[in-house]
């Protein structure tokens, strides 16, 4: 309450206009801003093919969330979010994402999954923490994971859902809502991805979640060819992943962006670069966070 969350830590050192820009866009739907990236597929299919090669199994979705992990690692300014016009330091890294899974009746439904990590996760960790997840809601004979129990539970009474979701606002809002929904609740974390290509589509502008704490949300589109113009002139086809990115514009400026999407960028061009931890990763925090899992290494505040 009054700025305390255990889930962030309020931050009053900011550029004033920076922070007078929650109080002129008090809502997430105020403040989106759209900006579509693309990366090279040819050289992260080659990637994939090179660990398949060697015995592992990596997927273009855990290269992409292992390069953003990375990447805020790097920019903690991208971890932060937006309460109550407030700008918080998020104390954990955590990634969103929607799992397909068919039933008996080869009816599909998608399932959302938050998935927490820490900045010293490799490419390998964070490959199997994700293939985990989703291998866990997709296993036959499951019921939901919390996020769909939670839900289950406030669609119980016709009037319950509207009462129990107006008064976690307030609870979120003030930063009482208990630890146990928030570690349930997809819309309360770091970043929040789908995957449009799975179904054959494009990429989306997704619009971010007014209820929670996402600030970013990435969307994944079916693989597309462009022409492009190398060194010598000579134009080549090459095969790209478009995503569709929206971010929350009261978190960061536009040089924080551009130098989060430039390091994205690098890393998902040479993928082997996150198969090591890094040496050391930045924190708004004041000491170690606790949700880290090397606590020794050295930490920059």
């Amino acid at each position: 309450m009054f700025g305390f969350r255990f889930d962030g830590r309020r931050l009053s050192n900011l550029d004033p206009i920076q922070m007078m820009t929650a109080y002129i866009m008090p809502q997430r739907s105020d403040s989106q801003v759209w900006t579509p990236q693309e990366v090279d597929y040819d050289k992260v299919a080659e990637y994939i093919q090179r660990q398949r090669e060697q015995g592992r199994a990596v997927s273009f979705m855990s290269i992409i969330i292992s390069a953003f992990i990375r990447v805020l690692s790097e920019n903690p300014e991208a971890n932060r979010f937006v309460m109550n016009k407030q700008i918080y330091a998020r104390n954990e890294i955590a990634v969103s994402f929607m799992v397909l899974k068919q039933d008996k009746s080869a009816k599909a439904e998608a399932s959302a999954v938050k998935v927490k990590f820490d900045p010293y996760d490799t490419i390998f960790d964070v490959s199997g923490r994700v293939e985990a997840a989703i291998a866990a809601n997709r296993a036959p004979g499951v019921m939901g994971n919390s996020t769909e129990r939670l839900v289950r539970a406030l669609l119980i009474a016709p009037l319950l859902p509207s009462l129990l979701v107006g008064g976690l606002r307030l609870l979120d809002r003030y930063g009482l809502m208990p630890r146990q929904i928030i570690d349930a609740s997809p819309f309360h974390t770091s970043l929040f991805v789908t995957n449009m290509a799975s179904l054959g589509i494009n990429y989306i502008y997704h619009h971010i979640y007014n209820f929670g704490t996402t600030g970013l949300f990435l969307s994944l589109g079916k693989i597309s060819r462009k022409a492009r113009a190398n060194p010598n002139g000579e134009i080549t086809i090459k095969r790209v992943i478009p995503l569709g990115f929206v971010g929350d514009e009261r978190i960061m400026n536009g040089l924080a962006y551009a130098t989060l999407f430039r390091a994205w960028r690098r890393y998902m061009e040479n993928p082997a670069l996150l198969e090591t931890p890094p040496e050391t990763f930045e924190t708004e925090y004041k000491g170690t966070p606790e949700w880290v899992r090397n606590p020794k290494e050295k930490v920059i505040n």
